[in-house]
């Protein structure tokens, strides 16, 4: 997968979501597929991310679809079909929003025909994908869930950094927010990180936000409320070298089959870090086979 000149045959395609925001993605496979996989890209990536897993995912009855959901890139503007847009991106985006978002992409895939659906997220997408789960309970358009390297944003950042400047991080956005201050950039002199606003740096990176309590491993006396609401069938495919976990991944995975739904299978993939590069066809062909099995 791997080469230095690659072309792969895809549509360019446009979603339209519920609330009327457009999107742009890339549908790889049949026009007309028998099961559609959906891909929600990580922090401020887009539809071009992990694209060796994407497209080799695809062949004669399953179409995969990937698209620019409200936080890709990190500064953007987002239409809508009014003609009017809004400031998106990883650095603006509301959390929330992903569900408007998903939603577009599920009636997308099931206007090609698609009668099976799946949600694969990836790093951040992850939680979108669960979050997505919990406010769609009743949804019976997907089948299953996948997640690949569903680490906890907050986590990772208080390894990188310590727990003590993250408060202090966390402190400049709640003074930000509290004065009104919500479209700036939270900064200090040792952030190296891409730039927040105060809300949307609360929303990633303090422990108690409803984006960070879908996955609070790094606290485990929390009772993961939203995750346990996700029914659906889950695979979760985690990277043994994973550079934003806070702690060995086979006690994530555990915390993830205690605190998870019952349909829940947990692989681990020996020497990936977070972008599981060199190991795409490990995780393509993981995949596959769950989504095989549930059949």
């Amino acid at each position: 997968m791997q080469n230095t000149f690659c072309m792969r045959p895809a549509h360019i395609v446009e979603i339209v979501t519920p609330k009327k925001f457009r999107l742009n993605g890339l549908w790889f496979g049949p026009r007309r597929p028998r099961q559609a996989i959906i891909w929600i890209h990580g922090l401020s990536s887009s539809a071009f991310s992990k694209l060796d897993i994407v497209a080799n995912l695809a062949d004669t009855h399953t179409a995969v679809l990937t698209f620019n959901n409200r936080g890709h890139s990190n500064v953007v503007r987002i239409g809508h079909l009014s003609g009017k847009s809004i400031i998106g991106g990883a650095a603006f985006e509301r959390f929330e929003d992903c569900v408007d978002d998903i939603d577009g992409a599920i009636q997308f895939a099931k206007k090609a025909g698609a009668k099976r659906i799946f949600l694969a997220g990836h790093s951040t997408g992850c939680q979108k994908a669960i979050y997505w789960a919990h406010k769609k309970v009743k949804d019976r358009n997907v089948k299953g869930i996948i997640l690949l390297a569903p680490m906890s944003d907050y986590a990772g950042m208080v390894k990188k950094y310590s727990l003590p400047k993250m408060r202090y991080m966390q402190s400049i956005a709640k003074a930000m927010l509290k004065s009104g201050k919500t479209g700036e950039f939270v900064r200090s002199n040792f952030w190296q990180d891409e730039p927040n606003t105060a809300r949307r740096f609360l929303s990633l990176y303090t422990p108690d936000s409803t984006e960070q309590s879908i996955f609070s491993y790094f606290d485990p006396s929390r009772r993961a409320r939203i995750l346990s609401t996700a029914k659906l069938p889950l695979l979760n495919i985690l990277a043994e070298k994973d550079e934003y976990a806070d702690r060995p991944v086979h006690e994530i995975a555990r915390w993830f089959e205690q605190r998870g739904p019952a349909r829940l299978t947990s692989v681990v993939v020996k020497g990936a870090n977070h972008s599981f590069k060199t190991k795409e066809r490990e995780v393509v062909r993981i995949i596959r086979y769950w989504i095989r099995k549930l059949k």
